[in-house]
């Protein structure tokens, strides 16, 4: 989403306060928050001993071009028979001191939320888009990762530490797409490239998911917003990549001291391509981003689904496999891939402490196990994974503040995601009515992208034009499921029989 640069039309400004009033999103921070951040960003404090001085790597951002709280710069470079990469995490300890009230508003807020007319940070801007993120104007704290991949991709050993860095340019997905597909693109960011790639063979290799489909996002156009489809670039995938390998990194050392699994190896911080040693010893603590393989009961019901939209799906080829053998642009196969979403709800965080490891380590759709340590300047979790992690890489005992808060983290987290999400979701919903109410009668072309399984007179319709994905019903109208059956994966004709800004509703029926 990106912010408007006019004032919000009242109707729509009413609408999204509204929300944010429903969803009891947090405005203005208490002046006793704004005053510690103050102090924070004139004065960082130093969690750990002094920071490796990591100022001559030449780091860069890529993020959408708006961004200002910036969570991670990277260096990639080549070695004799492999790859370096480095990625920079803002170091959000660096600014807020546990058990502080900047630390409780963070613990409240749990996430940035993002609204069309608006941002609601997680942390007051002086830090989250001042002196904690990776801008470059000059030299901030972070956690630093060193991973060294081998010709194919494979990481071969770890290094995490805290140390000073400096990006040296902010790069937007379309400006380094541009760069890499013209070949003018410097090695350093070429390299994203040639590493996207290899890691996304990894991930094919491990079974693990990347669902490839167009979303809705909201954009600002004269004055007002607008609804457009929009697929991922392929430099977003590959810089993905790199977030995905520092979490599964991330995960595998807190891991490695309970499971005694773990090489024990680290690497060489600096400009050179030398290897350093790790202790390989730790307590056993952490928080994984877990997420249970798909019950056989799913499974068959996406089989019978792919066999109604007449998608060939031979039993020797995975899942996987299937879900990047389909165009998301083709009707039939859109309305696949939107089913296999179900797939992966039921997302979660697996606390685990003492050496005692949990049931579950592993996240079904990156197929490994995996932890959220990227982004703290946007998600609480993130603070406490990275701390993990430096302890575990040290062989340390995690900081008590840490240890202390672990096991209320999951539920927090899990209230913070469904706010966020609840947030996106009536964002699109408020948008779409506001588009839509002067239209009510009229046909447009869709495609049924979802069909209740009681219910199937009741579903969902992707527009073509405008970019809207809402509720379906035929027959009477009242879903309670004895309609005609809607034709999951075709095109269709549909009329607009409802479009209210006021309660978000928008709703079709088949023309």
């Amino acid at each position: 989403m990106t912010a408007p640069r006019t004032p919000t039309p009242a109707p729509l400004r009413a609408a999204l306060r509204t929300l944010r009033n429903e969803l009891g999103v947090p405005e203005e921070f208490p002046p006793e928050v704004l005053a510690e951040a103050e102090r924070a960003a004139r004065e960082p404090r130093r969690a750990g001993g002094p920071p490796h001085d990591a100022t001559d790597i030449p780091f860069f951002t890529v993020d959408p071009p708006t961004s200002t709280d910036l969570d991670q710069a990277m260096h990639l470079s080549r070695r004799p028979h492999g790859y370096r990469v480095r990625y920079a995490i803002a170091d959000v300890a660096a600014f807020v001191v546990p058990g502080s009230a900047l630390d409780a508003e963070a613990h409240r807020r749990v996430t940035t939320l993002y609204f069309p007319d608006e941002k609601i940070p997680l942390h007051p801007p002086v830090l989250s888009e001042g002196a904690a993120s990776l801008l470059p104007d000059g030299t901030r704290p972070a956690v630093l990762w060193t991973i060294d991949l081998d010709a194919d991709g494979n990481p071969t050993a770890t290094d995490v530490r805290r140390a000073l860095v400096r990006s040296r340019a902010k790069l937007d997905y379309e400006g380094v797409q541009r760069q890499i597909d013209a070949g003018t693109a410097e090695e350093p960011l070429a390299l994203l490239k040639e590493i996207g790639l290899l890691r996304e063979q990894r991930e094919v290799d491990r079974g693990g998911i990347s669902l490839n489909v167009p979303e809705q996002e909201i954009v600002e156009r004269d004055g007002t917003y607008e609804l457009v489809y929009r697929a991922p670039l392929p430099a977003e995938g590959w810089n993905a990549q790199i977030s995905l390998l520092t979490g599964m990194a991330a995960a595998e050392l807190m891991l490695a001291p309970a499971t005694g699994t773990g090489s024990g190896t680290g690497v060489g911080t600096g400009t050179g391509t030398g290897t350093g040693t790790g202790t390989g010893t730790g307590v056993g603590a952490g928080i994984l981003r877990t997420l249970p393989a798909a019950p056989d009961g799913a499974v068959g019901r996406l089989r019978r689904t792919a066999y109604a939209l007449r998608i060939d799906w031979p039993h020797h080829v995975s899942y996987a496999s299937l879900i990047r053998s389909l165009d998301p642009h083709r009707p039939h196969h859109a309305a696949f891939l939107q089913e296999c979403t179900t797939l992966l709800r039921g997302a979660g965080y697996t606390v685990f402490r003492d050496g005692a490891v949990p049931a579950l380590t592993t996240h079904a759709a990156v197929a490994a196990p995996y932890t959220h340590c990227t982004a703290p300047l946007r998600r609480l979790v993130d603070r406490y994974a990275c701390e993990l992690a430096l302890a575990a890489d040290a062989g340390a005992a995690p900081p008590e503040w840490v240890l202390a808060a672990l096991d209320e983290l999951p539920a927090r987290m899990a209230e913070g995601t469904r706010r966020a999400g609840q947030a996106e979701r009536g964002c699109v919903d408020i948008v779409e009515a506001a588009l839509l109410r002067d239209r009510v009668g009229e046909l447009f072309d869709g495609t049924v992208v979802d069909v209740q399984e009681r219910e199937p007179g009741v579903g969902t319709v992707q527009l073509e034009t405008p970019a809207v994905v809402a509720r379906i019903e035929s027959g009477d109208g009242n879903g309670d499921g004895n309609g005609t059956p809607l034709p999951l994966g075709e095109r269709l004709r549909v009329r607009l029989t409802r479009a209210d800004p006021g309660t978000a509703k928008v709703l079709f029926a088949p023309a």
